[in-house]
């Protein structure tokens, strides 16, 4: 459950908007001004923008200065026109094999004209609005084609590492590293050694000292380290050299093939558009990771984002810069600087400006050593670990294999056409493959069909089905979303003849539309791939993600009586049985469960269970409808449930419970925690009883069950936050309401007093009303619903457990509100003043 407030504030006489995640956010009426977090931010930037630069400027073999001009550009034009506020252009490592490749073929003039072709292609791109469809390249294909970069970097930048000069093809490149290896050249591996060493021990500074020498990025230390040290030690290596802007090339008109120019084109526009979309999305994911900044910056228009980079590639290529996209590096330390809006991408910009024009005989002093082995650190890191175990969880490690060798060896425009055919390949044989078991037990032949049920697997499922004998019983069991023609045909006249011949044939699974009973004779199947069981006792199962199986309908065979004794109903009680007081507590409970009126209050003791009489007692046995529905209920986890989790939580039994937040609730049936927050397993400990309530701790009010659950998770499984949960149409908040004082004093009267601060709080007009985002509570059974969620957090506070983990910013708290009738789930939102109730909403859990 994601425990961060909504990204964005609603004003309560505003009209509620809801749009899809990454769509075009409302404008402002103006834009942020500029901070002192934007202003810290530009400048840790710019210390890490600035040697990268140099270096894949370096790696490209394009003049030096095209490294600069690109990242101002990309900081300027693209963080005052792009989508994503946070996210910092420049020029990427990720198409550094691309634009060395179009320099060697085509000169520097030329490529700068493919840089400006490609900026007016995604300007066009961005104005038809196709920015979602490059989030639907799979993310095998994306890693793949940065690992292949990566390596192609890495080989290259070794040759210059080592004191030699790289070629421009990775085979010539490792073709020739035996040699080079033969002539090491001791100065310039020693500040290549240097640069490395410091790079990767920087970030790793223990103590005090080192948190706060590592506010200086470790990219900067190393350069200025290894230059540094060269210059006292006197190494005569080459080193930069900008030379005057008067004689900086310009872009020029584009000479060479017309099918190669436009092959080209398209190259930097994919590389470009891709990278840069999909770093704008992982943006938009480390802003809502820090819930300090995800109430102050929008979410990526990705539409925008694009136009965005499409200007700044016309504007870099027009002046003669690298080509231009977002990169992860710098927007990283972007947000992890505390950025709170696009003034930091644009004042880092201005700040590489600075430095081209004013610094220019301090970076002539850098070794081009020190910065290849900067650019080919890079390059290695570009080869995730994380990647390949994620690619390899997902069965998708032949895609990236495939797409990173098909980079080094042929390119990159090549190497991505290659993954995107093997992962159309990989995906239409999981669609064909399909397992079809068969097995005798106790008399009974299983015929187990997993996957996908097309013409494919029309011979395979006719040759299993006649393992069947005729006139035996048969389960079929469909393990699928999907059943065409050809395998409906097939299994419908096997089934004829199976039933001709006086056999049974149960069909059973998990598909949409599948029914599934206990048949007491031979089925038949409908012509829309489902199955009918004859048992009209049977219910039919809808599927749902994650809550699957639950819709079960009992279908109504008898008569009103025998309905009622099924069913909870809105009736008068049966004139021989004793009537209940309406100050009958119990009476005042009747709305938990009972339906929600929107606008106004249930009254208390309007419903009321309708029940057999004393004279003909009802005892439940393995025949009634509650006691079939749990054993269908426990048969169908074990079936379909029990395989897909039995590993994880054989995993947990093994290590224990590790939870990270302590989710404390109401004991209502409707209130399904696992399912409202999207968790599992050993994600939450839960306690829950009626009416969410936290008794302070104390010997007379105390409650040492809540209270011991509460030390249990905060001390000993060391929660990270706990969560306070009310619900729409809560009975125990009716029941307080309409409490009597003076009636006897049963054990639901005495737990329900820790309630009573709850109606206290909500009868101080000092206090400002709880509401929730955008409107007032409905009601007033709302209101202290609301009300009573923000007082159990008090009641949180009190204890020492907890009070401890708070001073010691260990422990968060947080209050929510489930809205029943609507699905809908509220924050209590710490932005605005007041006790206002956050709306969270699809945008809202992307994130």
């Amino acid at each position: 459950m994601s425990a961060c407030t909504p990204t964005r504030h609603d004003d309560p006489h505003r009209k509620e908007h809801s749009h899809e995640p990454h769509s075009p956010p409302s404008p402002r009426p103006r834009g942020p001004r500029l901070t002192g977090a934007d202003v810290s931010a530009s400048i840790a930037v710019f210390l890490i923008a600035l040697p990268l630069s140099l270096g894949i400027a370096l790696a490209t073999g394009a003049p030096l200065q095209a490294g600069l001009v690109a990242a101002a550009v990309g900081g300027v034009v693209v963080g005052r026109l792009g989508g994503a506020p946070l996210q910092v252009s420049g020029p990427a490592a990720g198409l550094t094999v691309v634009t060395a490749e179009l320099i060697h073929r085509y000169g520097w003039r030329t490529t700068c004209a493919i840089t400006v072709l490609a900026g007016l292609a995604q300007l066009g791109l961005g104005l038809l609005r196709v920015a979602r469809t490059a989030l639907a390249v799979s993310p095998a294909i994306v890693h793949g084609m940065l690992a292949g970069i990566g390596v192609t970097i890495a080989v290259a930048q070794l040759h210059i590492v080592l004191g030699g000069t790289p070629h421009s093809s990775v085979l010539l490149n490792l073709r020739d590293l035996p040699a080079q290896l033969a002539q090491v050249q001791t100065a310039a591996l020693s500040v290549s050694a240097l640069t490395l060493c410091l790079l990767l021990a920087w970030p790793r500074l223990p103590g005090r000292a080192g948190r706060l020498l590592r506010v200086v990025p470790a990219p900067l230390v190393a350069v200025t380290g290894a230059t540094a040290s060269a210059a006292f030690l006197g190494f005569g290596l080459p080193k930069v050299d900008l030379p005057s802007w008067s004689s900086h090339a310009l872009a020029g008109l584009p000479e060479g093939p017309a099918l190669g120019l436009i092959a080209a084109v398209l190259t930097i526009t994919l590389v470009c558009s891709v990278q840069s979309l999909l770093g704008a999305v992982a943006v938009d994911k480390m802003v809502a990771a820090r819930p300090a900044l995800s109430g102050r910056v929008r979410r990526a228009d990705l539409d925008r984002e694009l136009l965005g980079q499409g200007a700044a590639n016309v504007v870099s290529g027009a002046l003669g810069g690298l080509p231009i996209a977002g990169v992860a590096v710098r927007s990283t330390a972007n947000v992890n600087a505390g950025a709170v809006s696009r003034n930091s991408t644009m004042l880092h910009g201005v700040l590489v400006v600075i430095a081209a024009l004013l610094m220019v005989p301090v970076l002539e002093l850098i070794p081009l050593a020190s910065l290849a082995a900067l650019v080919m650190a890079v390059g290695i890191q570009m080869v995730s670990l994380h990647h390949i175990r994620t690619v390899t969880r997902h069965r998708e490690v032949l895609v990236y294999a495939v797409t990173t060798v098909g980079v080094v060896f042929l390119g990159v425009l090549e190497g991505v056409a290659l993954g995107i055919g093997m992962a159309v390949a990989v995906a239409l044989h999981r669609l064909t493959r399909t397992r079809i078991t068969h097995h005798e037990k106790e008399g009974v032949h299983h015929v187990h069909v997993r996957g996908q049920l097309t013409f494919l697997a029309v011979p395979r499922l006719s040759r299993t089905l006649h393992l069947v004998p005729q006139g035996a019983h048969a389960v079929v069991e469909l393990d699928g979303s999907f059943m065409d023609h050809a395998a409906y045909e097939s299994l419908q006249d096997w089934q004829n003849t199976q039933t001709a011949h006086g056999g049974t044939v149960e069909l059973v699974g998990r598909r949409t539309g599948v029914r599934i009973g206990e048949p007491t004779g031979p089925a038949g199947l409908h012509p829309d791939g489902g199955t009918t069981a004859p048992d009209s006792s049977g219910c039919r199962c809808h599927p749902w993600t994650p809550w699957r199986n639950h819709q079960c309908a009992i279908p109504e065979t008898g008569g009103p009586a025998q309905r009622n004794n099924a069913e909870t109903t809105t009736a008068r009680a049966p004139e021989d049985t004793e009537h209940t007081e309406p100050s009958d507590l119990a009476t005042k409970l009747d709305a938990l469960g009972a339906p929600e009126t929107p606008s106004t209050p249930s009254t208390p003791g309007a419903t009321v269970e309708a029940s057999a009489p004393p004279s003909s007692p009802r005892a439940p046995d393995a025949t009634t409808p509650t006691a079939n529905q749990l054993a269908r209920g426990i048969s169908a986890f074990q079936r379909n449930t029990a395989p897909l989790v039995r590993s994880e939580l054989a995993r947990l039994a093994r290590e224990g419970q590790q939870p990270s937040q302590l989710f404390l609730t109401c004991a209502d049936s409707r209130l399904v925690t696992s399912m409202i927050t999207s968790s599992g397993p050993g994600d939450l400990f839960v306690v829950r009883n009626v009416g969410n309530l936290v008794p302070p701790p104390g010997e007379e009010s105390g409650d040492d069950s809540v209270a011991a659950a509460i030390e249990y998770a905060v001390d000993v499984l060391r929660v990270r936050s706990i969560t306070v949960c009310g619900h729409s149409g809560c009975g125990a908040m009716q029941a307080l309401l309409a409490a009597d004082q003076d009636t006897a004093q049963t054990p639901l009267r005495r737990w329900l007093r820790h309630g009573r601060p709850s109606v206290a709080r909500m009868a101080d007009k000092s206090r400002p009303a709880a509401r929730l985002a955008g409107r007032a509570a409905a009601d007033t059974v709302e209101q202290l619903c609301l009300t009573n969620v923000i007082q159990q957090l008090e009641h949180l506070r009190a204890h020492d457990s907890v009070s401890r983990a708070l001073r010691a910013g260990e422990l968060e708290l947080h209050g929510m509100y489930f809205h029943v009738g609507e699905a809908q789930a509220y924050l209590l939102s710490e932005v605005h003043e007041g006790e206002v109730f956050e709306h969270v909403g699809v945008a809202d859990l992307t994130a």
